[in-house]
């Protein structure tokens, strides 16, 4: 939700002098009414200019503009990223995007010893980023150590495919996130499930706006949890609408592969794979350490 404090209006007292000529005044300022006019008196008692207070009660608070690195395992040319761009830069925060070269699904944590190669490109909506030839979480390492962004947040995704329970460990999308809070920056992972992702992007930019409208705050001043955000989407074909987003744990078993059933009535759903399959954004916290150490690739 976005706050917008209200200005309140100043009021200036105005004091209508009466031209009774007790003062010895000639009438020269004398109205044609017959009062006198009073365009010094329109200043404020405590002698401030009426010019500036009335800027000030027009003015309006701007919502927080937070510094982004934005990246993904699907490659900087991919769909979903480029969704995630254009609702930030749309909503006027400062995007900055190094994501890797080439497709890069289910490589986790893994990353690259020693250097990586990279080179400036554009997304498909011809937005500026750097392309990194490595893993996920050497883009990550590339914008963080090497360039020394300093951002507010990372961004990992849309992914093309959900990532719940048990495909967590294995996901790029989340290993990118989790090498942003090994480095001290709260991260965001967003994915989308199997099926017509296209309307999962869009479901998908509107929840990550949102989240961010109402951590903004709390980013900006360095209190957010340095932990990783998981917000997975249902795909849901056109006409079936997304259930509300639901905060769940990791699901330890289920179907982690399953296509969303939006028509479902299910309620209340008890972790994020059983939400996922039945229409349910999920928000989840993701362990900031895999089950098992990255390895180099």
């Amino acid at each position: 939700m976005r706050l917008r404090p209200a200005l309140a209006a100043l009021l200036l007292p105005v004091a209508l002098l009466a031209g009774c000529g007790d003062d010895g005044d000639d009438g020269d300022d004398a109205a044609p009414d017959g009062t006198e006019e009073t365009t010094e008196a329109t200043d404020a008692a405590d002698g401030s200019d009426p010019s500036e207070e009335t800027t000030a009660s027009s003015a309006v608070a701007e919502d927080p503009v937070l510094s982004i690195v934005v990246t993904n395992d699907d490659g900087y040319d991919a769909a979903g990223i480029d969704a995630v761009v254009e609702a930030l830069v749309a909503e006027g925060h400062e995007v900055e995007v190094v994501a890797p070269l080439e497709q890069q699904s289910g490589t986790g944590g893994t990353y690259t010893e020693g250097a990586v190669e990279s080179q400036e490109v554009q997304t498909a909506s011809g937005h500026d980023a750097l392309a990194v030839d490595g893993f996920p979480s050497d883009s990550v390492r590339v914008a963080l150590d090497e360039l020394e962004l300093t951002p507010d947040l990372v961004v990992s995704g849309i992914n093309e495919g959900q990532n719940v329970g048990g495909l967590v460990d294995v996901s790029g999308t989340i290993g990118a996130a989790r090498a942003a809070v090994a480095r001290g920056v709260p991260a965001l992972a967003l994915s989308a499930a199997l099926g017509p992702v296209e309307n999962g992007y869009e479901v998908g930019a509107e929840l990550m706006v949102g989240w961010i409208d109402e951590n903004a705050e709390a980013l900006l001043a360095g209190e957010a949890p340095v932990e990783v955000t998981s917000i997975n989407i249902p795909s849901c074909p056109d006409g079936q609408e997304v259930e509300d987003l639901v905060e769940v744990p990791v699901a330890t078993e289920g179907e982690f592969l399953a296509a969303s059933d939006c028509a479902s009535e299910l309620t209340d759903p008890a972790d994020d794979t059983e939400a996922l399959n039945n229409g349910f954004p999920t928000l989840t916290v993701v362990p900031a350490e895999p089950a098992t150490p990255p390895q180099p690739g």
